[in-house]
């Protein structure tokens, strides 16, 4: 299994942005793709949680402008299965890069297991790409 090397951003939306770490990038066609994943912290009540994030980057490597359509997944890495966050669609000018966008969210009680996201994207009429995935520790600070 190879190594993945991670970017971490951060949004800067408010004082309490979590930052977005990125995973090894795809392609397909025109558009170059990575997988993003940022957890918050929060609580329900007495149990502390996490919202875990998606996100997408994405650029076209072409000469023209196109659109992007993309998908999000999440899952709890002990096991379980793949369940999808979201989706959306963005347009990307010759050589433009969009994202981190956000793609879906889940708002998970804490465990002491690894969460993993994976997107892919494809211009219009193309084929997916492969899978990029991200992954967090759900409770880490």
């Amino acid at each position: 299994m190879g190594t993945v090397a991670l970017t971490v951003l951060t949004i800067p939306a408010n004082a309490h942005a979590a930052a977005v770490a990125c995973g090894g990038g795809v392609s397909t066609g025109r558009v170059a793709v990575n997988g993003c994943i940022s957890a918050e912290r929060g609580s329900a009540g007495r149990f502390p949680t996490r919202e875990i994030t998606a996100y997408i980057k994405a650029r076209n490597t072409g000469t023209k402008g196109l659109n992007i359509s993309y998908e999000a997944f999440f899952r709890v890495v002990d096991g379980g299965h793949w369940e999808k966050l979201g989706n959306g669609r963005s347009y990307a000018g010759a050589g433009q890069a969009i994202g981190p966008v956000e793609v879906g969210s889940t708002t998970r009680v804490c465990g002491p297991v690894k969460v993993e996201i994976r997107v892919h994207a494809r211009a219009d009429g193309g084929a997916w790409s492969g899978w990029s995935p991200a992954s967090t520790k759900q409770c880490q600070t």
